[in-house]
């Protein structure tokens, strides 16, 4: 934005000189441009797209830097709204590593290896104490995904949730791009080959998505919606929780109502220092972390 003081010394046109200013003002500028120049130029904007999405939506590097500001002062609670707002605590110095979350979600939601909506990755302290990273989508209240889709393919639910509408997506990838935890896959391929993870860990509860869109994790709304409707609790009744919740054989993940003061989810967040990842972009997601312990 230009300096205020400086708009300020610039004389105002006399109005025989405003017609010049004016033509002047409506001359087009023309300049041409070679092959060599346009691959040039195209080489350079490609290498700063895989240079910003290695910095911006690489899964641990934003945490890393979240780490080491962790919540030290009194605890957060979760924003006022009316009715409920789903989120989860994922308790990182519990965590062991398994993978059942992944895998479980691969089944239940019919997601493949190379599109994994659940990540689970290894990591450590500022101390080096070995710890694992996991991650859903962070369902946000304020996501840059919803704000970027051009179609209004994807929303943010009454109850918090950050919905897909796969029949309205163009697959322009731009939620995927804005997206600030890597949460979002684009579908490249139709698939018609089996799922590895049936039936061992799940039978599949939702349709396969079709080539051509952006998938993410859901919290299992399926299971939420369907819940509800039998007068279940969802982080309660397991019927309507989360399956990477149901399956954590360590109690790692916690799902519940963040608007419930008694839930277990609200209490976690009201008791104990927690952080939500990349806090300082106010997008305001639903997932809670407890960090690992330092020490050896």
């Amino acid at each position: 934005m230009a300096d205020l003081r400086s708009l300020r010394a610039v004389p105002r046109a006399r109005p025989a000189e405003r017609n010049t200013l004016t033509e002047h003002r409506k001359k087009k500028v023309e300049f041409k441009l070679t092959r060599r120049d346009f691959v040039k130029i195209a080489a350079t904007a490609a290498g700063s797209a895989v240079a910003a999405q290695a910095v911006t939506t690489g899964p641990l590097s934003p945490f890393g830097e979240l780490k080491r500001q962790q919540l030290r002062g009194e605890p957060r609670l979760p924003e006022s709204a009316n009715g409920p707002r789903w989120g989860m605590t994922i308790n990182l110095d519990t965590c062991i590593g398994c993978n059942y979350c992944t895998w479980a979600c691969n089944a239940v939601n019919d997601v493949f290896p190379d599109k994994t909506w659940n990540i689970v990755q290894p990591d450590q302290t500022a101390t080096r104490r070995k710890f694992f990273f996991s991650r859903p989508c962070l369902h946000c209240q304020e996501a840059p995904c919803v704000e970027v889709c051009p179609v209004q393919a994807t929303w943010v639910r009454e109850d918090g949730l950050v919905m897909m509408d796969y029949d309205r997506c163009i697959g322009c990838r731009y939620c995927e791009v804005a997206c600030p935890y890597d949460a979002r896959k684009f579908n490249w391929e139709e698939r018609s080959e089996e799922n590895a993870y049936v039936p061992t860990w799940g039978a599949p509860e939702v349709a396969r998505r079709p080539r051509g869109v952006v998938e993410k994790c859901t919290f299992c709304v399926q299971r939420i919606d369907a819940g509800l409707a039998q007068g279940r609790v969802p982080g309660r009744d397991r019927e309507a929780t989360p399956a990477c919740v149901n399956i954590c054989p360590v109690g790692a993940r916690v799902f519940g109502d963040l608007n419930d003061p008694t839930s277990g989810v609200s209490r976690i967040v009201a008791e104990q220092p927690t952080l939500r990842l990349r806090e300082e972009l106010g997008t305001a997601s639903n997932v809670y972390y407890i960090p690992a312990k330092e020490g050896a």
